[in-house]
């Protein structure tokens, strides 16, 4: 199995930045696709960028033009650069990987245990 740590999540005035990192950690050498996710308090857990097929990224409506994410394959981590931070994007910031592809589907199999990011209005 993997096991998926997240860090870099913090809080951060409304317009700041933050860089999250997902590090894969694990005996398998399966490459993996990978994704992230936040759940907010009383919300449902929502996609918020994933790198699918030739590596191409597919992003939540609301993020585009703010969030970037991005892999180092070599290392077997994600991270999702997040600038112009905004109070709705307060959440618990989730790193998910699976063999399969589900673009931003919650379906994916393996989970981290999340990142706070907090944006006070």
């Amino acid at each position: 199995q993997v096991r998926l740590v997240e860090s870099g999540g913090g809080s951060v005035q409304a317009g700041g930045s933050l860089r999250l990192a997902c590090i894969a950690n694990g005996y398998t050498s399966t490459t993996y696709y990978m994704a992230w996710f936040r759940q907010d308090a009383g919300k449902e857990r929502e996609g918020v960028a994933a790198l699918g097929p030739a590596g191409r990224p597919t992003y939540l409506d609301s993020v585009k033009g703010r969030f970037t994410i991005s892999r180092d394959s070599a290392k077997n981590s994600v991270y999702l650069q997040m600038d112009n931070l905004k109070p709705e994007d307060t959440a618990t910031y989730y790193c998910a990987a699976d063999e399969r592809f589900y673009g931003l589907l919650p379906a994916y199999d393996y989970w981290g245990r999340g990142t706070q990011v907090t944006v006070p209005a």
